[in-house]
């Protein structure tokens, strides 16, 4: 809304510690000084309750001090006389017809929180950023997601400990280079030397049988010297022999195996076998450090999406201030949060966010600006003429940071036999309780 609805003028008698003040409240800024239990704090009460209802009403409105009847009487920038007057502070609302309306009428567009706003600058962070979050309609959404990240997190830390843990585990491991890949098997190793051994024994029985047959040739030659007369016999004998002798001489006889190495390496087997044993350990230790390294970068891209659906989500609406955010379930402005913001910060997050809850409404009541030095009341001015809307604001001061004085319960300058003038409206005319006052 281009005009958001402003406090034109404050008429108060009689109200709290409030004597007799009549105020015209500036667009921008209006500092409201005096010393402390003189009635300041009071003008803003009365405005609340003026304006706010009955959870607002003082538990005791009427000024001790005063004669005459506590009343308040408040015009709005869209025309509108809110009048409290009588013994019961009753409400009347009039339009510039002279219509009249009530409480129902102001709470379509006065903020509750423009009333109040030290209790949103009071209350805890995240109470602030959930006040924020349910005027732009993205609490659950936001808060799933706070909780999405929150989750995934958790799931980083854990897996990232995981792999870590079994990373060292690994590393910590020996390792044989030259050991085979697999265990040997003692059962195997024993069969081959046996399979060895039967083998060199044939080859032995061939030696041990041409070793005989050689005998017998060498017997049967000297028999032939010998023995003439056998001669034949002995030829036919010889051409036996000789023939056995061809034939075993075509079988072929195998080169020996040395079965050293095997008889070593099956004396050795146990021990190449714990090398094995030991680099396979390693192997799968290494497997699981890979494995959980990579859940680990898995968690971190699941924080990393959450993160980023977070921060789209923030940026598909429109932050009632440029530089504020909402992170882990706190108000954040330009990356500070609440307690690190200075007191200006608060106070234009806390103005902006009033805008945002109800835009119809243009003011706002600040109670205790003494932390504010000439400077930076100066830039607060300026900022909320900037943004088209009124802050009716307390000091303790008495010097020309205030706009009003307020002492003994009126504004100085005032004098304090003079009543408040009456209000005319804008038809010319003038409520029935002020003409009874003139």
């Amino acid at each position: 809304m281009d005009n958001p609805i402003k406090i034109t003028e404050l008429q108060l008698q009689n109200i709290k510690r409030v004597r007799a003040v009549d105020i015209t409240p500036a667009a921008g800024l209006t500092v409201i000084g005096g010393g402390n239990a003189q009635g300041k704090t009071s003008v803003l009460d009365a405005i609340a309750y003026a304006l706010g209802g009955e959870k607002y009403r003082p538990s005791e409105p009427q000024n001790q001090d005063g004669v005459a009847p506590a009343k308040l009487e408040i015009t709005l920038s869209n025309g509108l006389v809110v009048t409290r007057s009588g013994k019961n502070l009753d409400l009347k609302v009039t339009d510039p017809t002279g219509r009249k309306a009530g409480q129902t009428l102001l709470n379509s567009f006065i903020s509750q929180f423009a009333l109040d706003l030290p209790k949103f600058l009071n209350a805890n962070n995240k109470e602030k950023a959930k006040t924020l979050l349910q005027t732009l309609g993205i609490e659950d959404q936001l808060t799933a997601l706070d909780n999405e990240e929150h989750k995934r997190a958790d799931e980083r830390l854990l897996s990232g400990r995981e792999a870590e843990r079994k990373r060292h585990y690994a590393d910590e491991l020996l390792e044989y280079p030259d050991a085979p890949d697999a265990p040997l098997s003692g059962a195997e190793m024993a069969k081959k030397l046996q399979d060895a051994l039967a083998e060199n024994a044939k080859h032995q029985a061939q030696r041990d049988n041409l070793a005989k047959l050689q005998e017998r040739i060498t017997r049967a030659n000297a028999e032939v010297v010998d023995l003439n007369q056998r001669l034949k016999a002995a030829q036919e004998e010889l051409a036996g022999y000789k023939a056995e002798l061809e034939e075993a001489k075509a079988a072929p006889i195998g080169a020996d195996i040395d079965t050293s190495a095997i008889s070593a390496e099956l004396e050795s087997i146990d021990t190449t076998n714990a090398q094995v044993r030991t680099n396979q350990d390693k192997a799968r230790a290494n497997d699981e450090a890979e494995q959980a390294e990579a859940e680990y970068k898995a968690a971190c891209r699941a924080v990393e999406d959450v993160r980023a659906r977070r921060m789209k989500l923030l940026q598909s609406v429109d932050m009632p201030l440029p530089g504020l955010s909402v992170e882990q379930g706190e108000l954040v402005y330009k990356g500070a949060k609440w307690d690190c913001m200075s007191s200006m910060e608060r106070v234009m997050v806390g103005v902006s966010i009033v805008r945002q809850l109800q835009p119809k409404c243009g003011f706002v009541l600040l109670d205790q600006l003494e932390v504010f030095d000439r400077k930076q009341l100066a830039v607060l001015r300026d900022w909320l003429q900037e943004r088209n809307m009124q802050a009716i604001a307390t000091r303790v001061a008495d010097d020309d940071t205030c706009d009003i004085i307020i002492e003994d319960g009126m504004v100085r300058g005032q004098e304090d036999n003079t009543p408040p003038s009456p209000v005319v409206r804008a038809d010319n005319s003038v409520p029935e309780d002020d003409l009874e006052q003139f």
